[in-house]
């Protein structure tokens, strides 16, 4: 007799994230995880004590996902608007994974600005800042300015209440880009 497929806490939180990706943060539970790796509900509830455990480590995964997703720029466009443009193509690719993200209420930071100081925003923050040639205060500010802009668009999307039109997004996201980078040039220069 061969022996039983060996489930993983990685292989749980993988199936988590599929859940979320096809059918939302609602639909998760022990359930439809093991329904997802076709195995018994028992190896999920032994790597993972509570759904709401599962849910954290999904999270976090999905954070992964997003930051990689982000930072695969073209490298002849300008950082910040490729990665804006990013932003906003993964709520319309991924539209249940992003909502999970940014409006189920699990992420760690509370605000925009505990954000910019996460761990997981220093390779965007990184990007930006050799793109503009700003300083690093600079750069933070510009990332607030930007992102504000960009999550307008990405949750009006991913919410399905505006169809995703590219070169009108990317020449809104270049006139935000452009006027947050004068105004940073000017508080620095009064």
């Amino acid at each position: 007799m061969p022996p039983k497929a060996r489930i993983t806490p990685d292989m749980i939180v993988e199936a988590a994230v599929e859940v979320i990706r096809e059918n939302g943060i609602e639909a998760v539970n022990a359930r439809a995880v093991s329904r997802q790796l076709h195995c018994s509900t028992q190896p999920v509830m032994y790597h993972f004590s509570t759904v709401e455990n599962l849910k954290r480590a999904a999270y976090r995964q999905a954070d992964q996902m997003h930051t990689a997703y982000l930072m695969n720029t073209p490298p002849d466009r300008d950082p910040m608007l490729a990665i804006g443009l990013n932003y906003i193509r993964f709520a319309v690719e991924e539209p249940q994974l992003f909502r999970f993200l940014f409006q189920s209420g699990y992420a760690q930071e509370n605000s925009l600005l505990e954000m910019v100081d996460s761990e997981e925003l220093t390779p965007v923050l990184a990007a930006m800042r050799e793109g503009s040639g700003l300083s690093e205060k600079q750069t933070r500010d510009l990332f607030v300015t930007v992102a504000l802009f960009a999550h307008g668009y990405a949750a009006i999307i991913a919410n399905n209440h505006l169809e995703y039109d590219e070169n009108l997004i990317a020449e809104h996201l270049e006139r935000a880009w452009t006027g947050a980078v004068l105004a940073a040039g000017q508080e620095e220069n009064p």
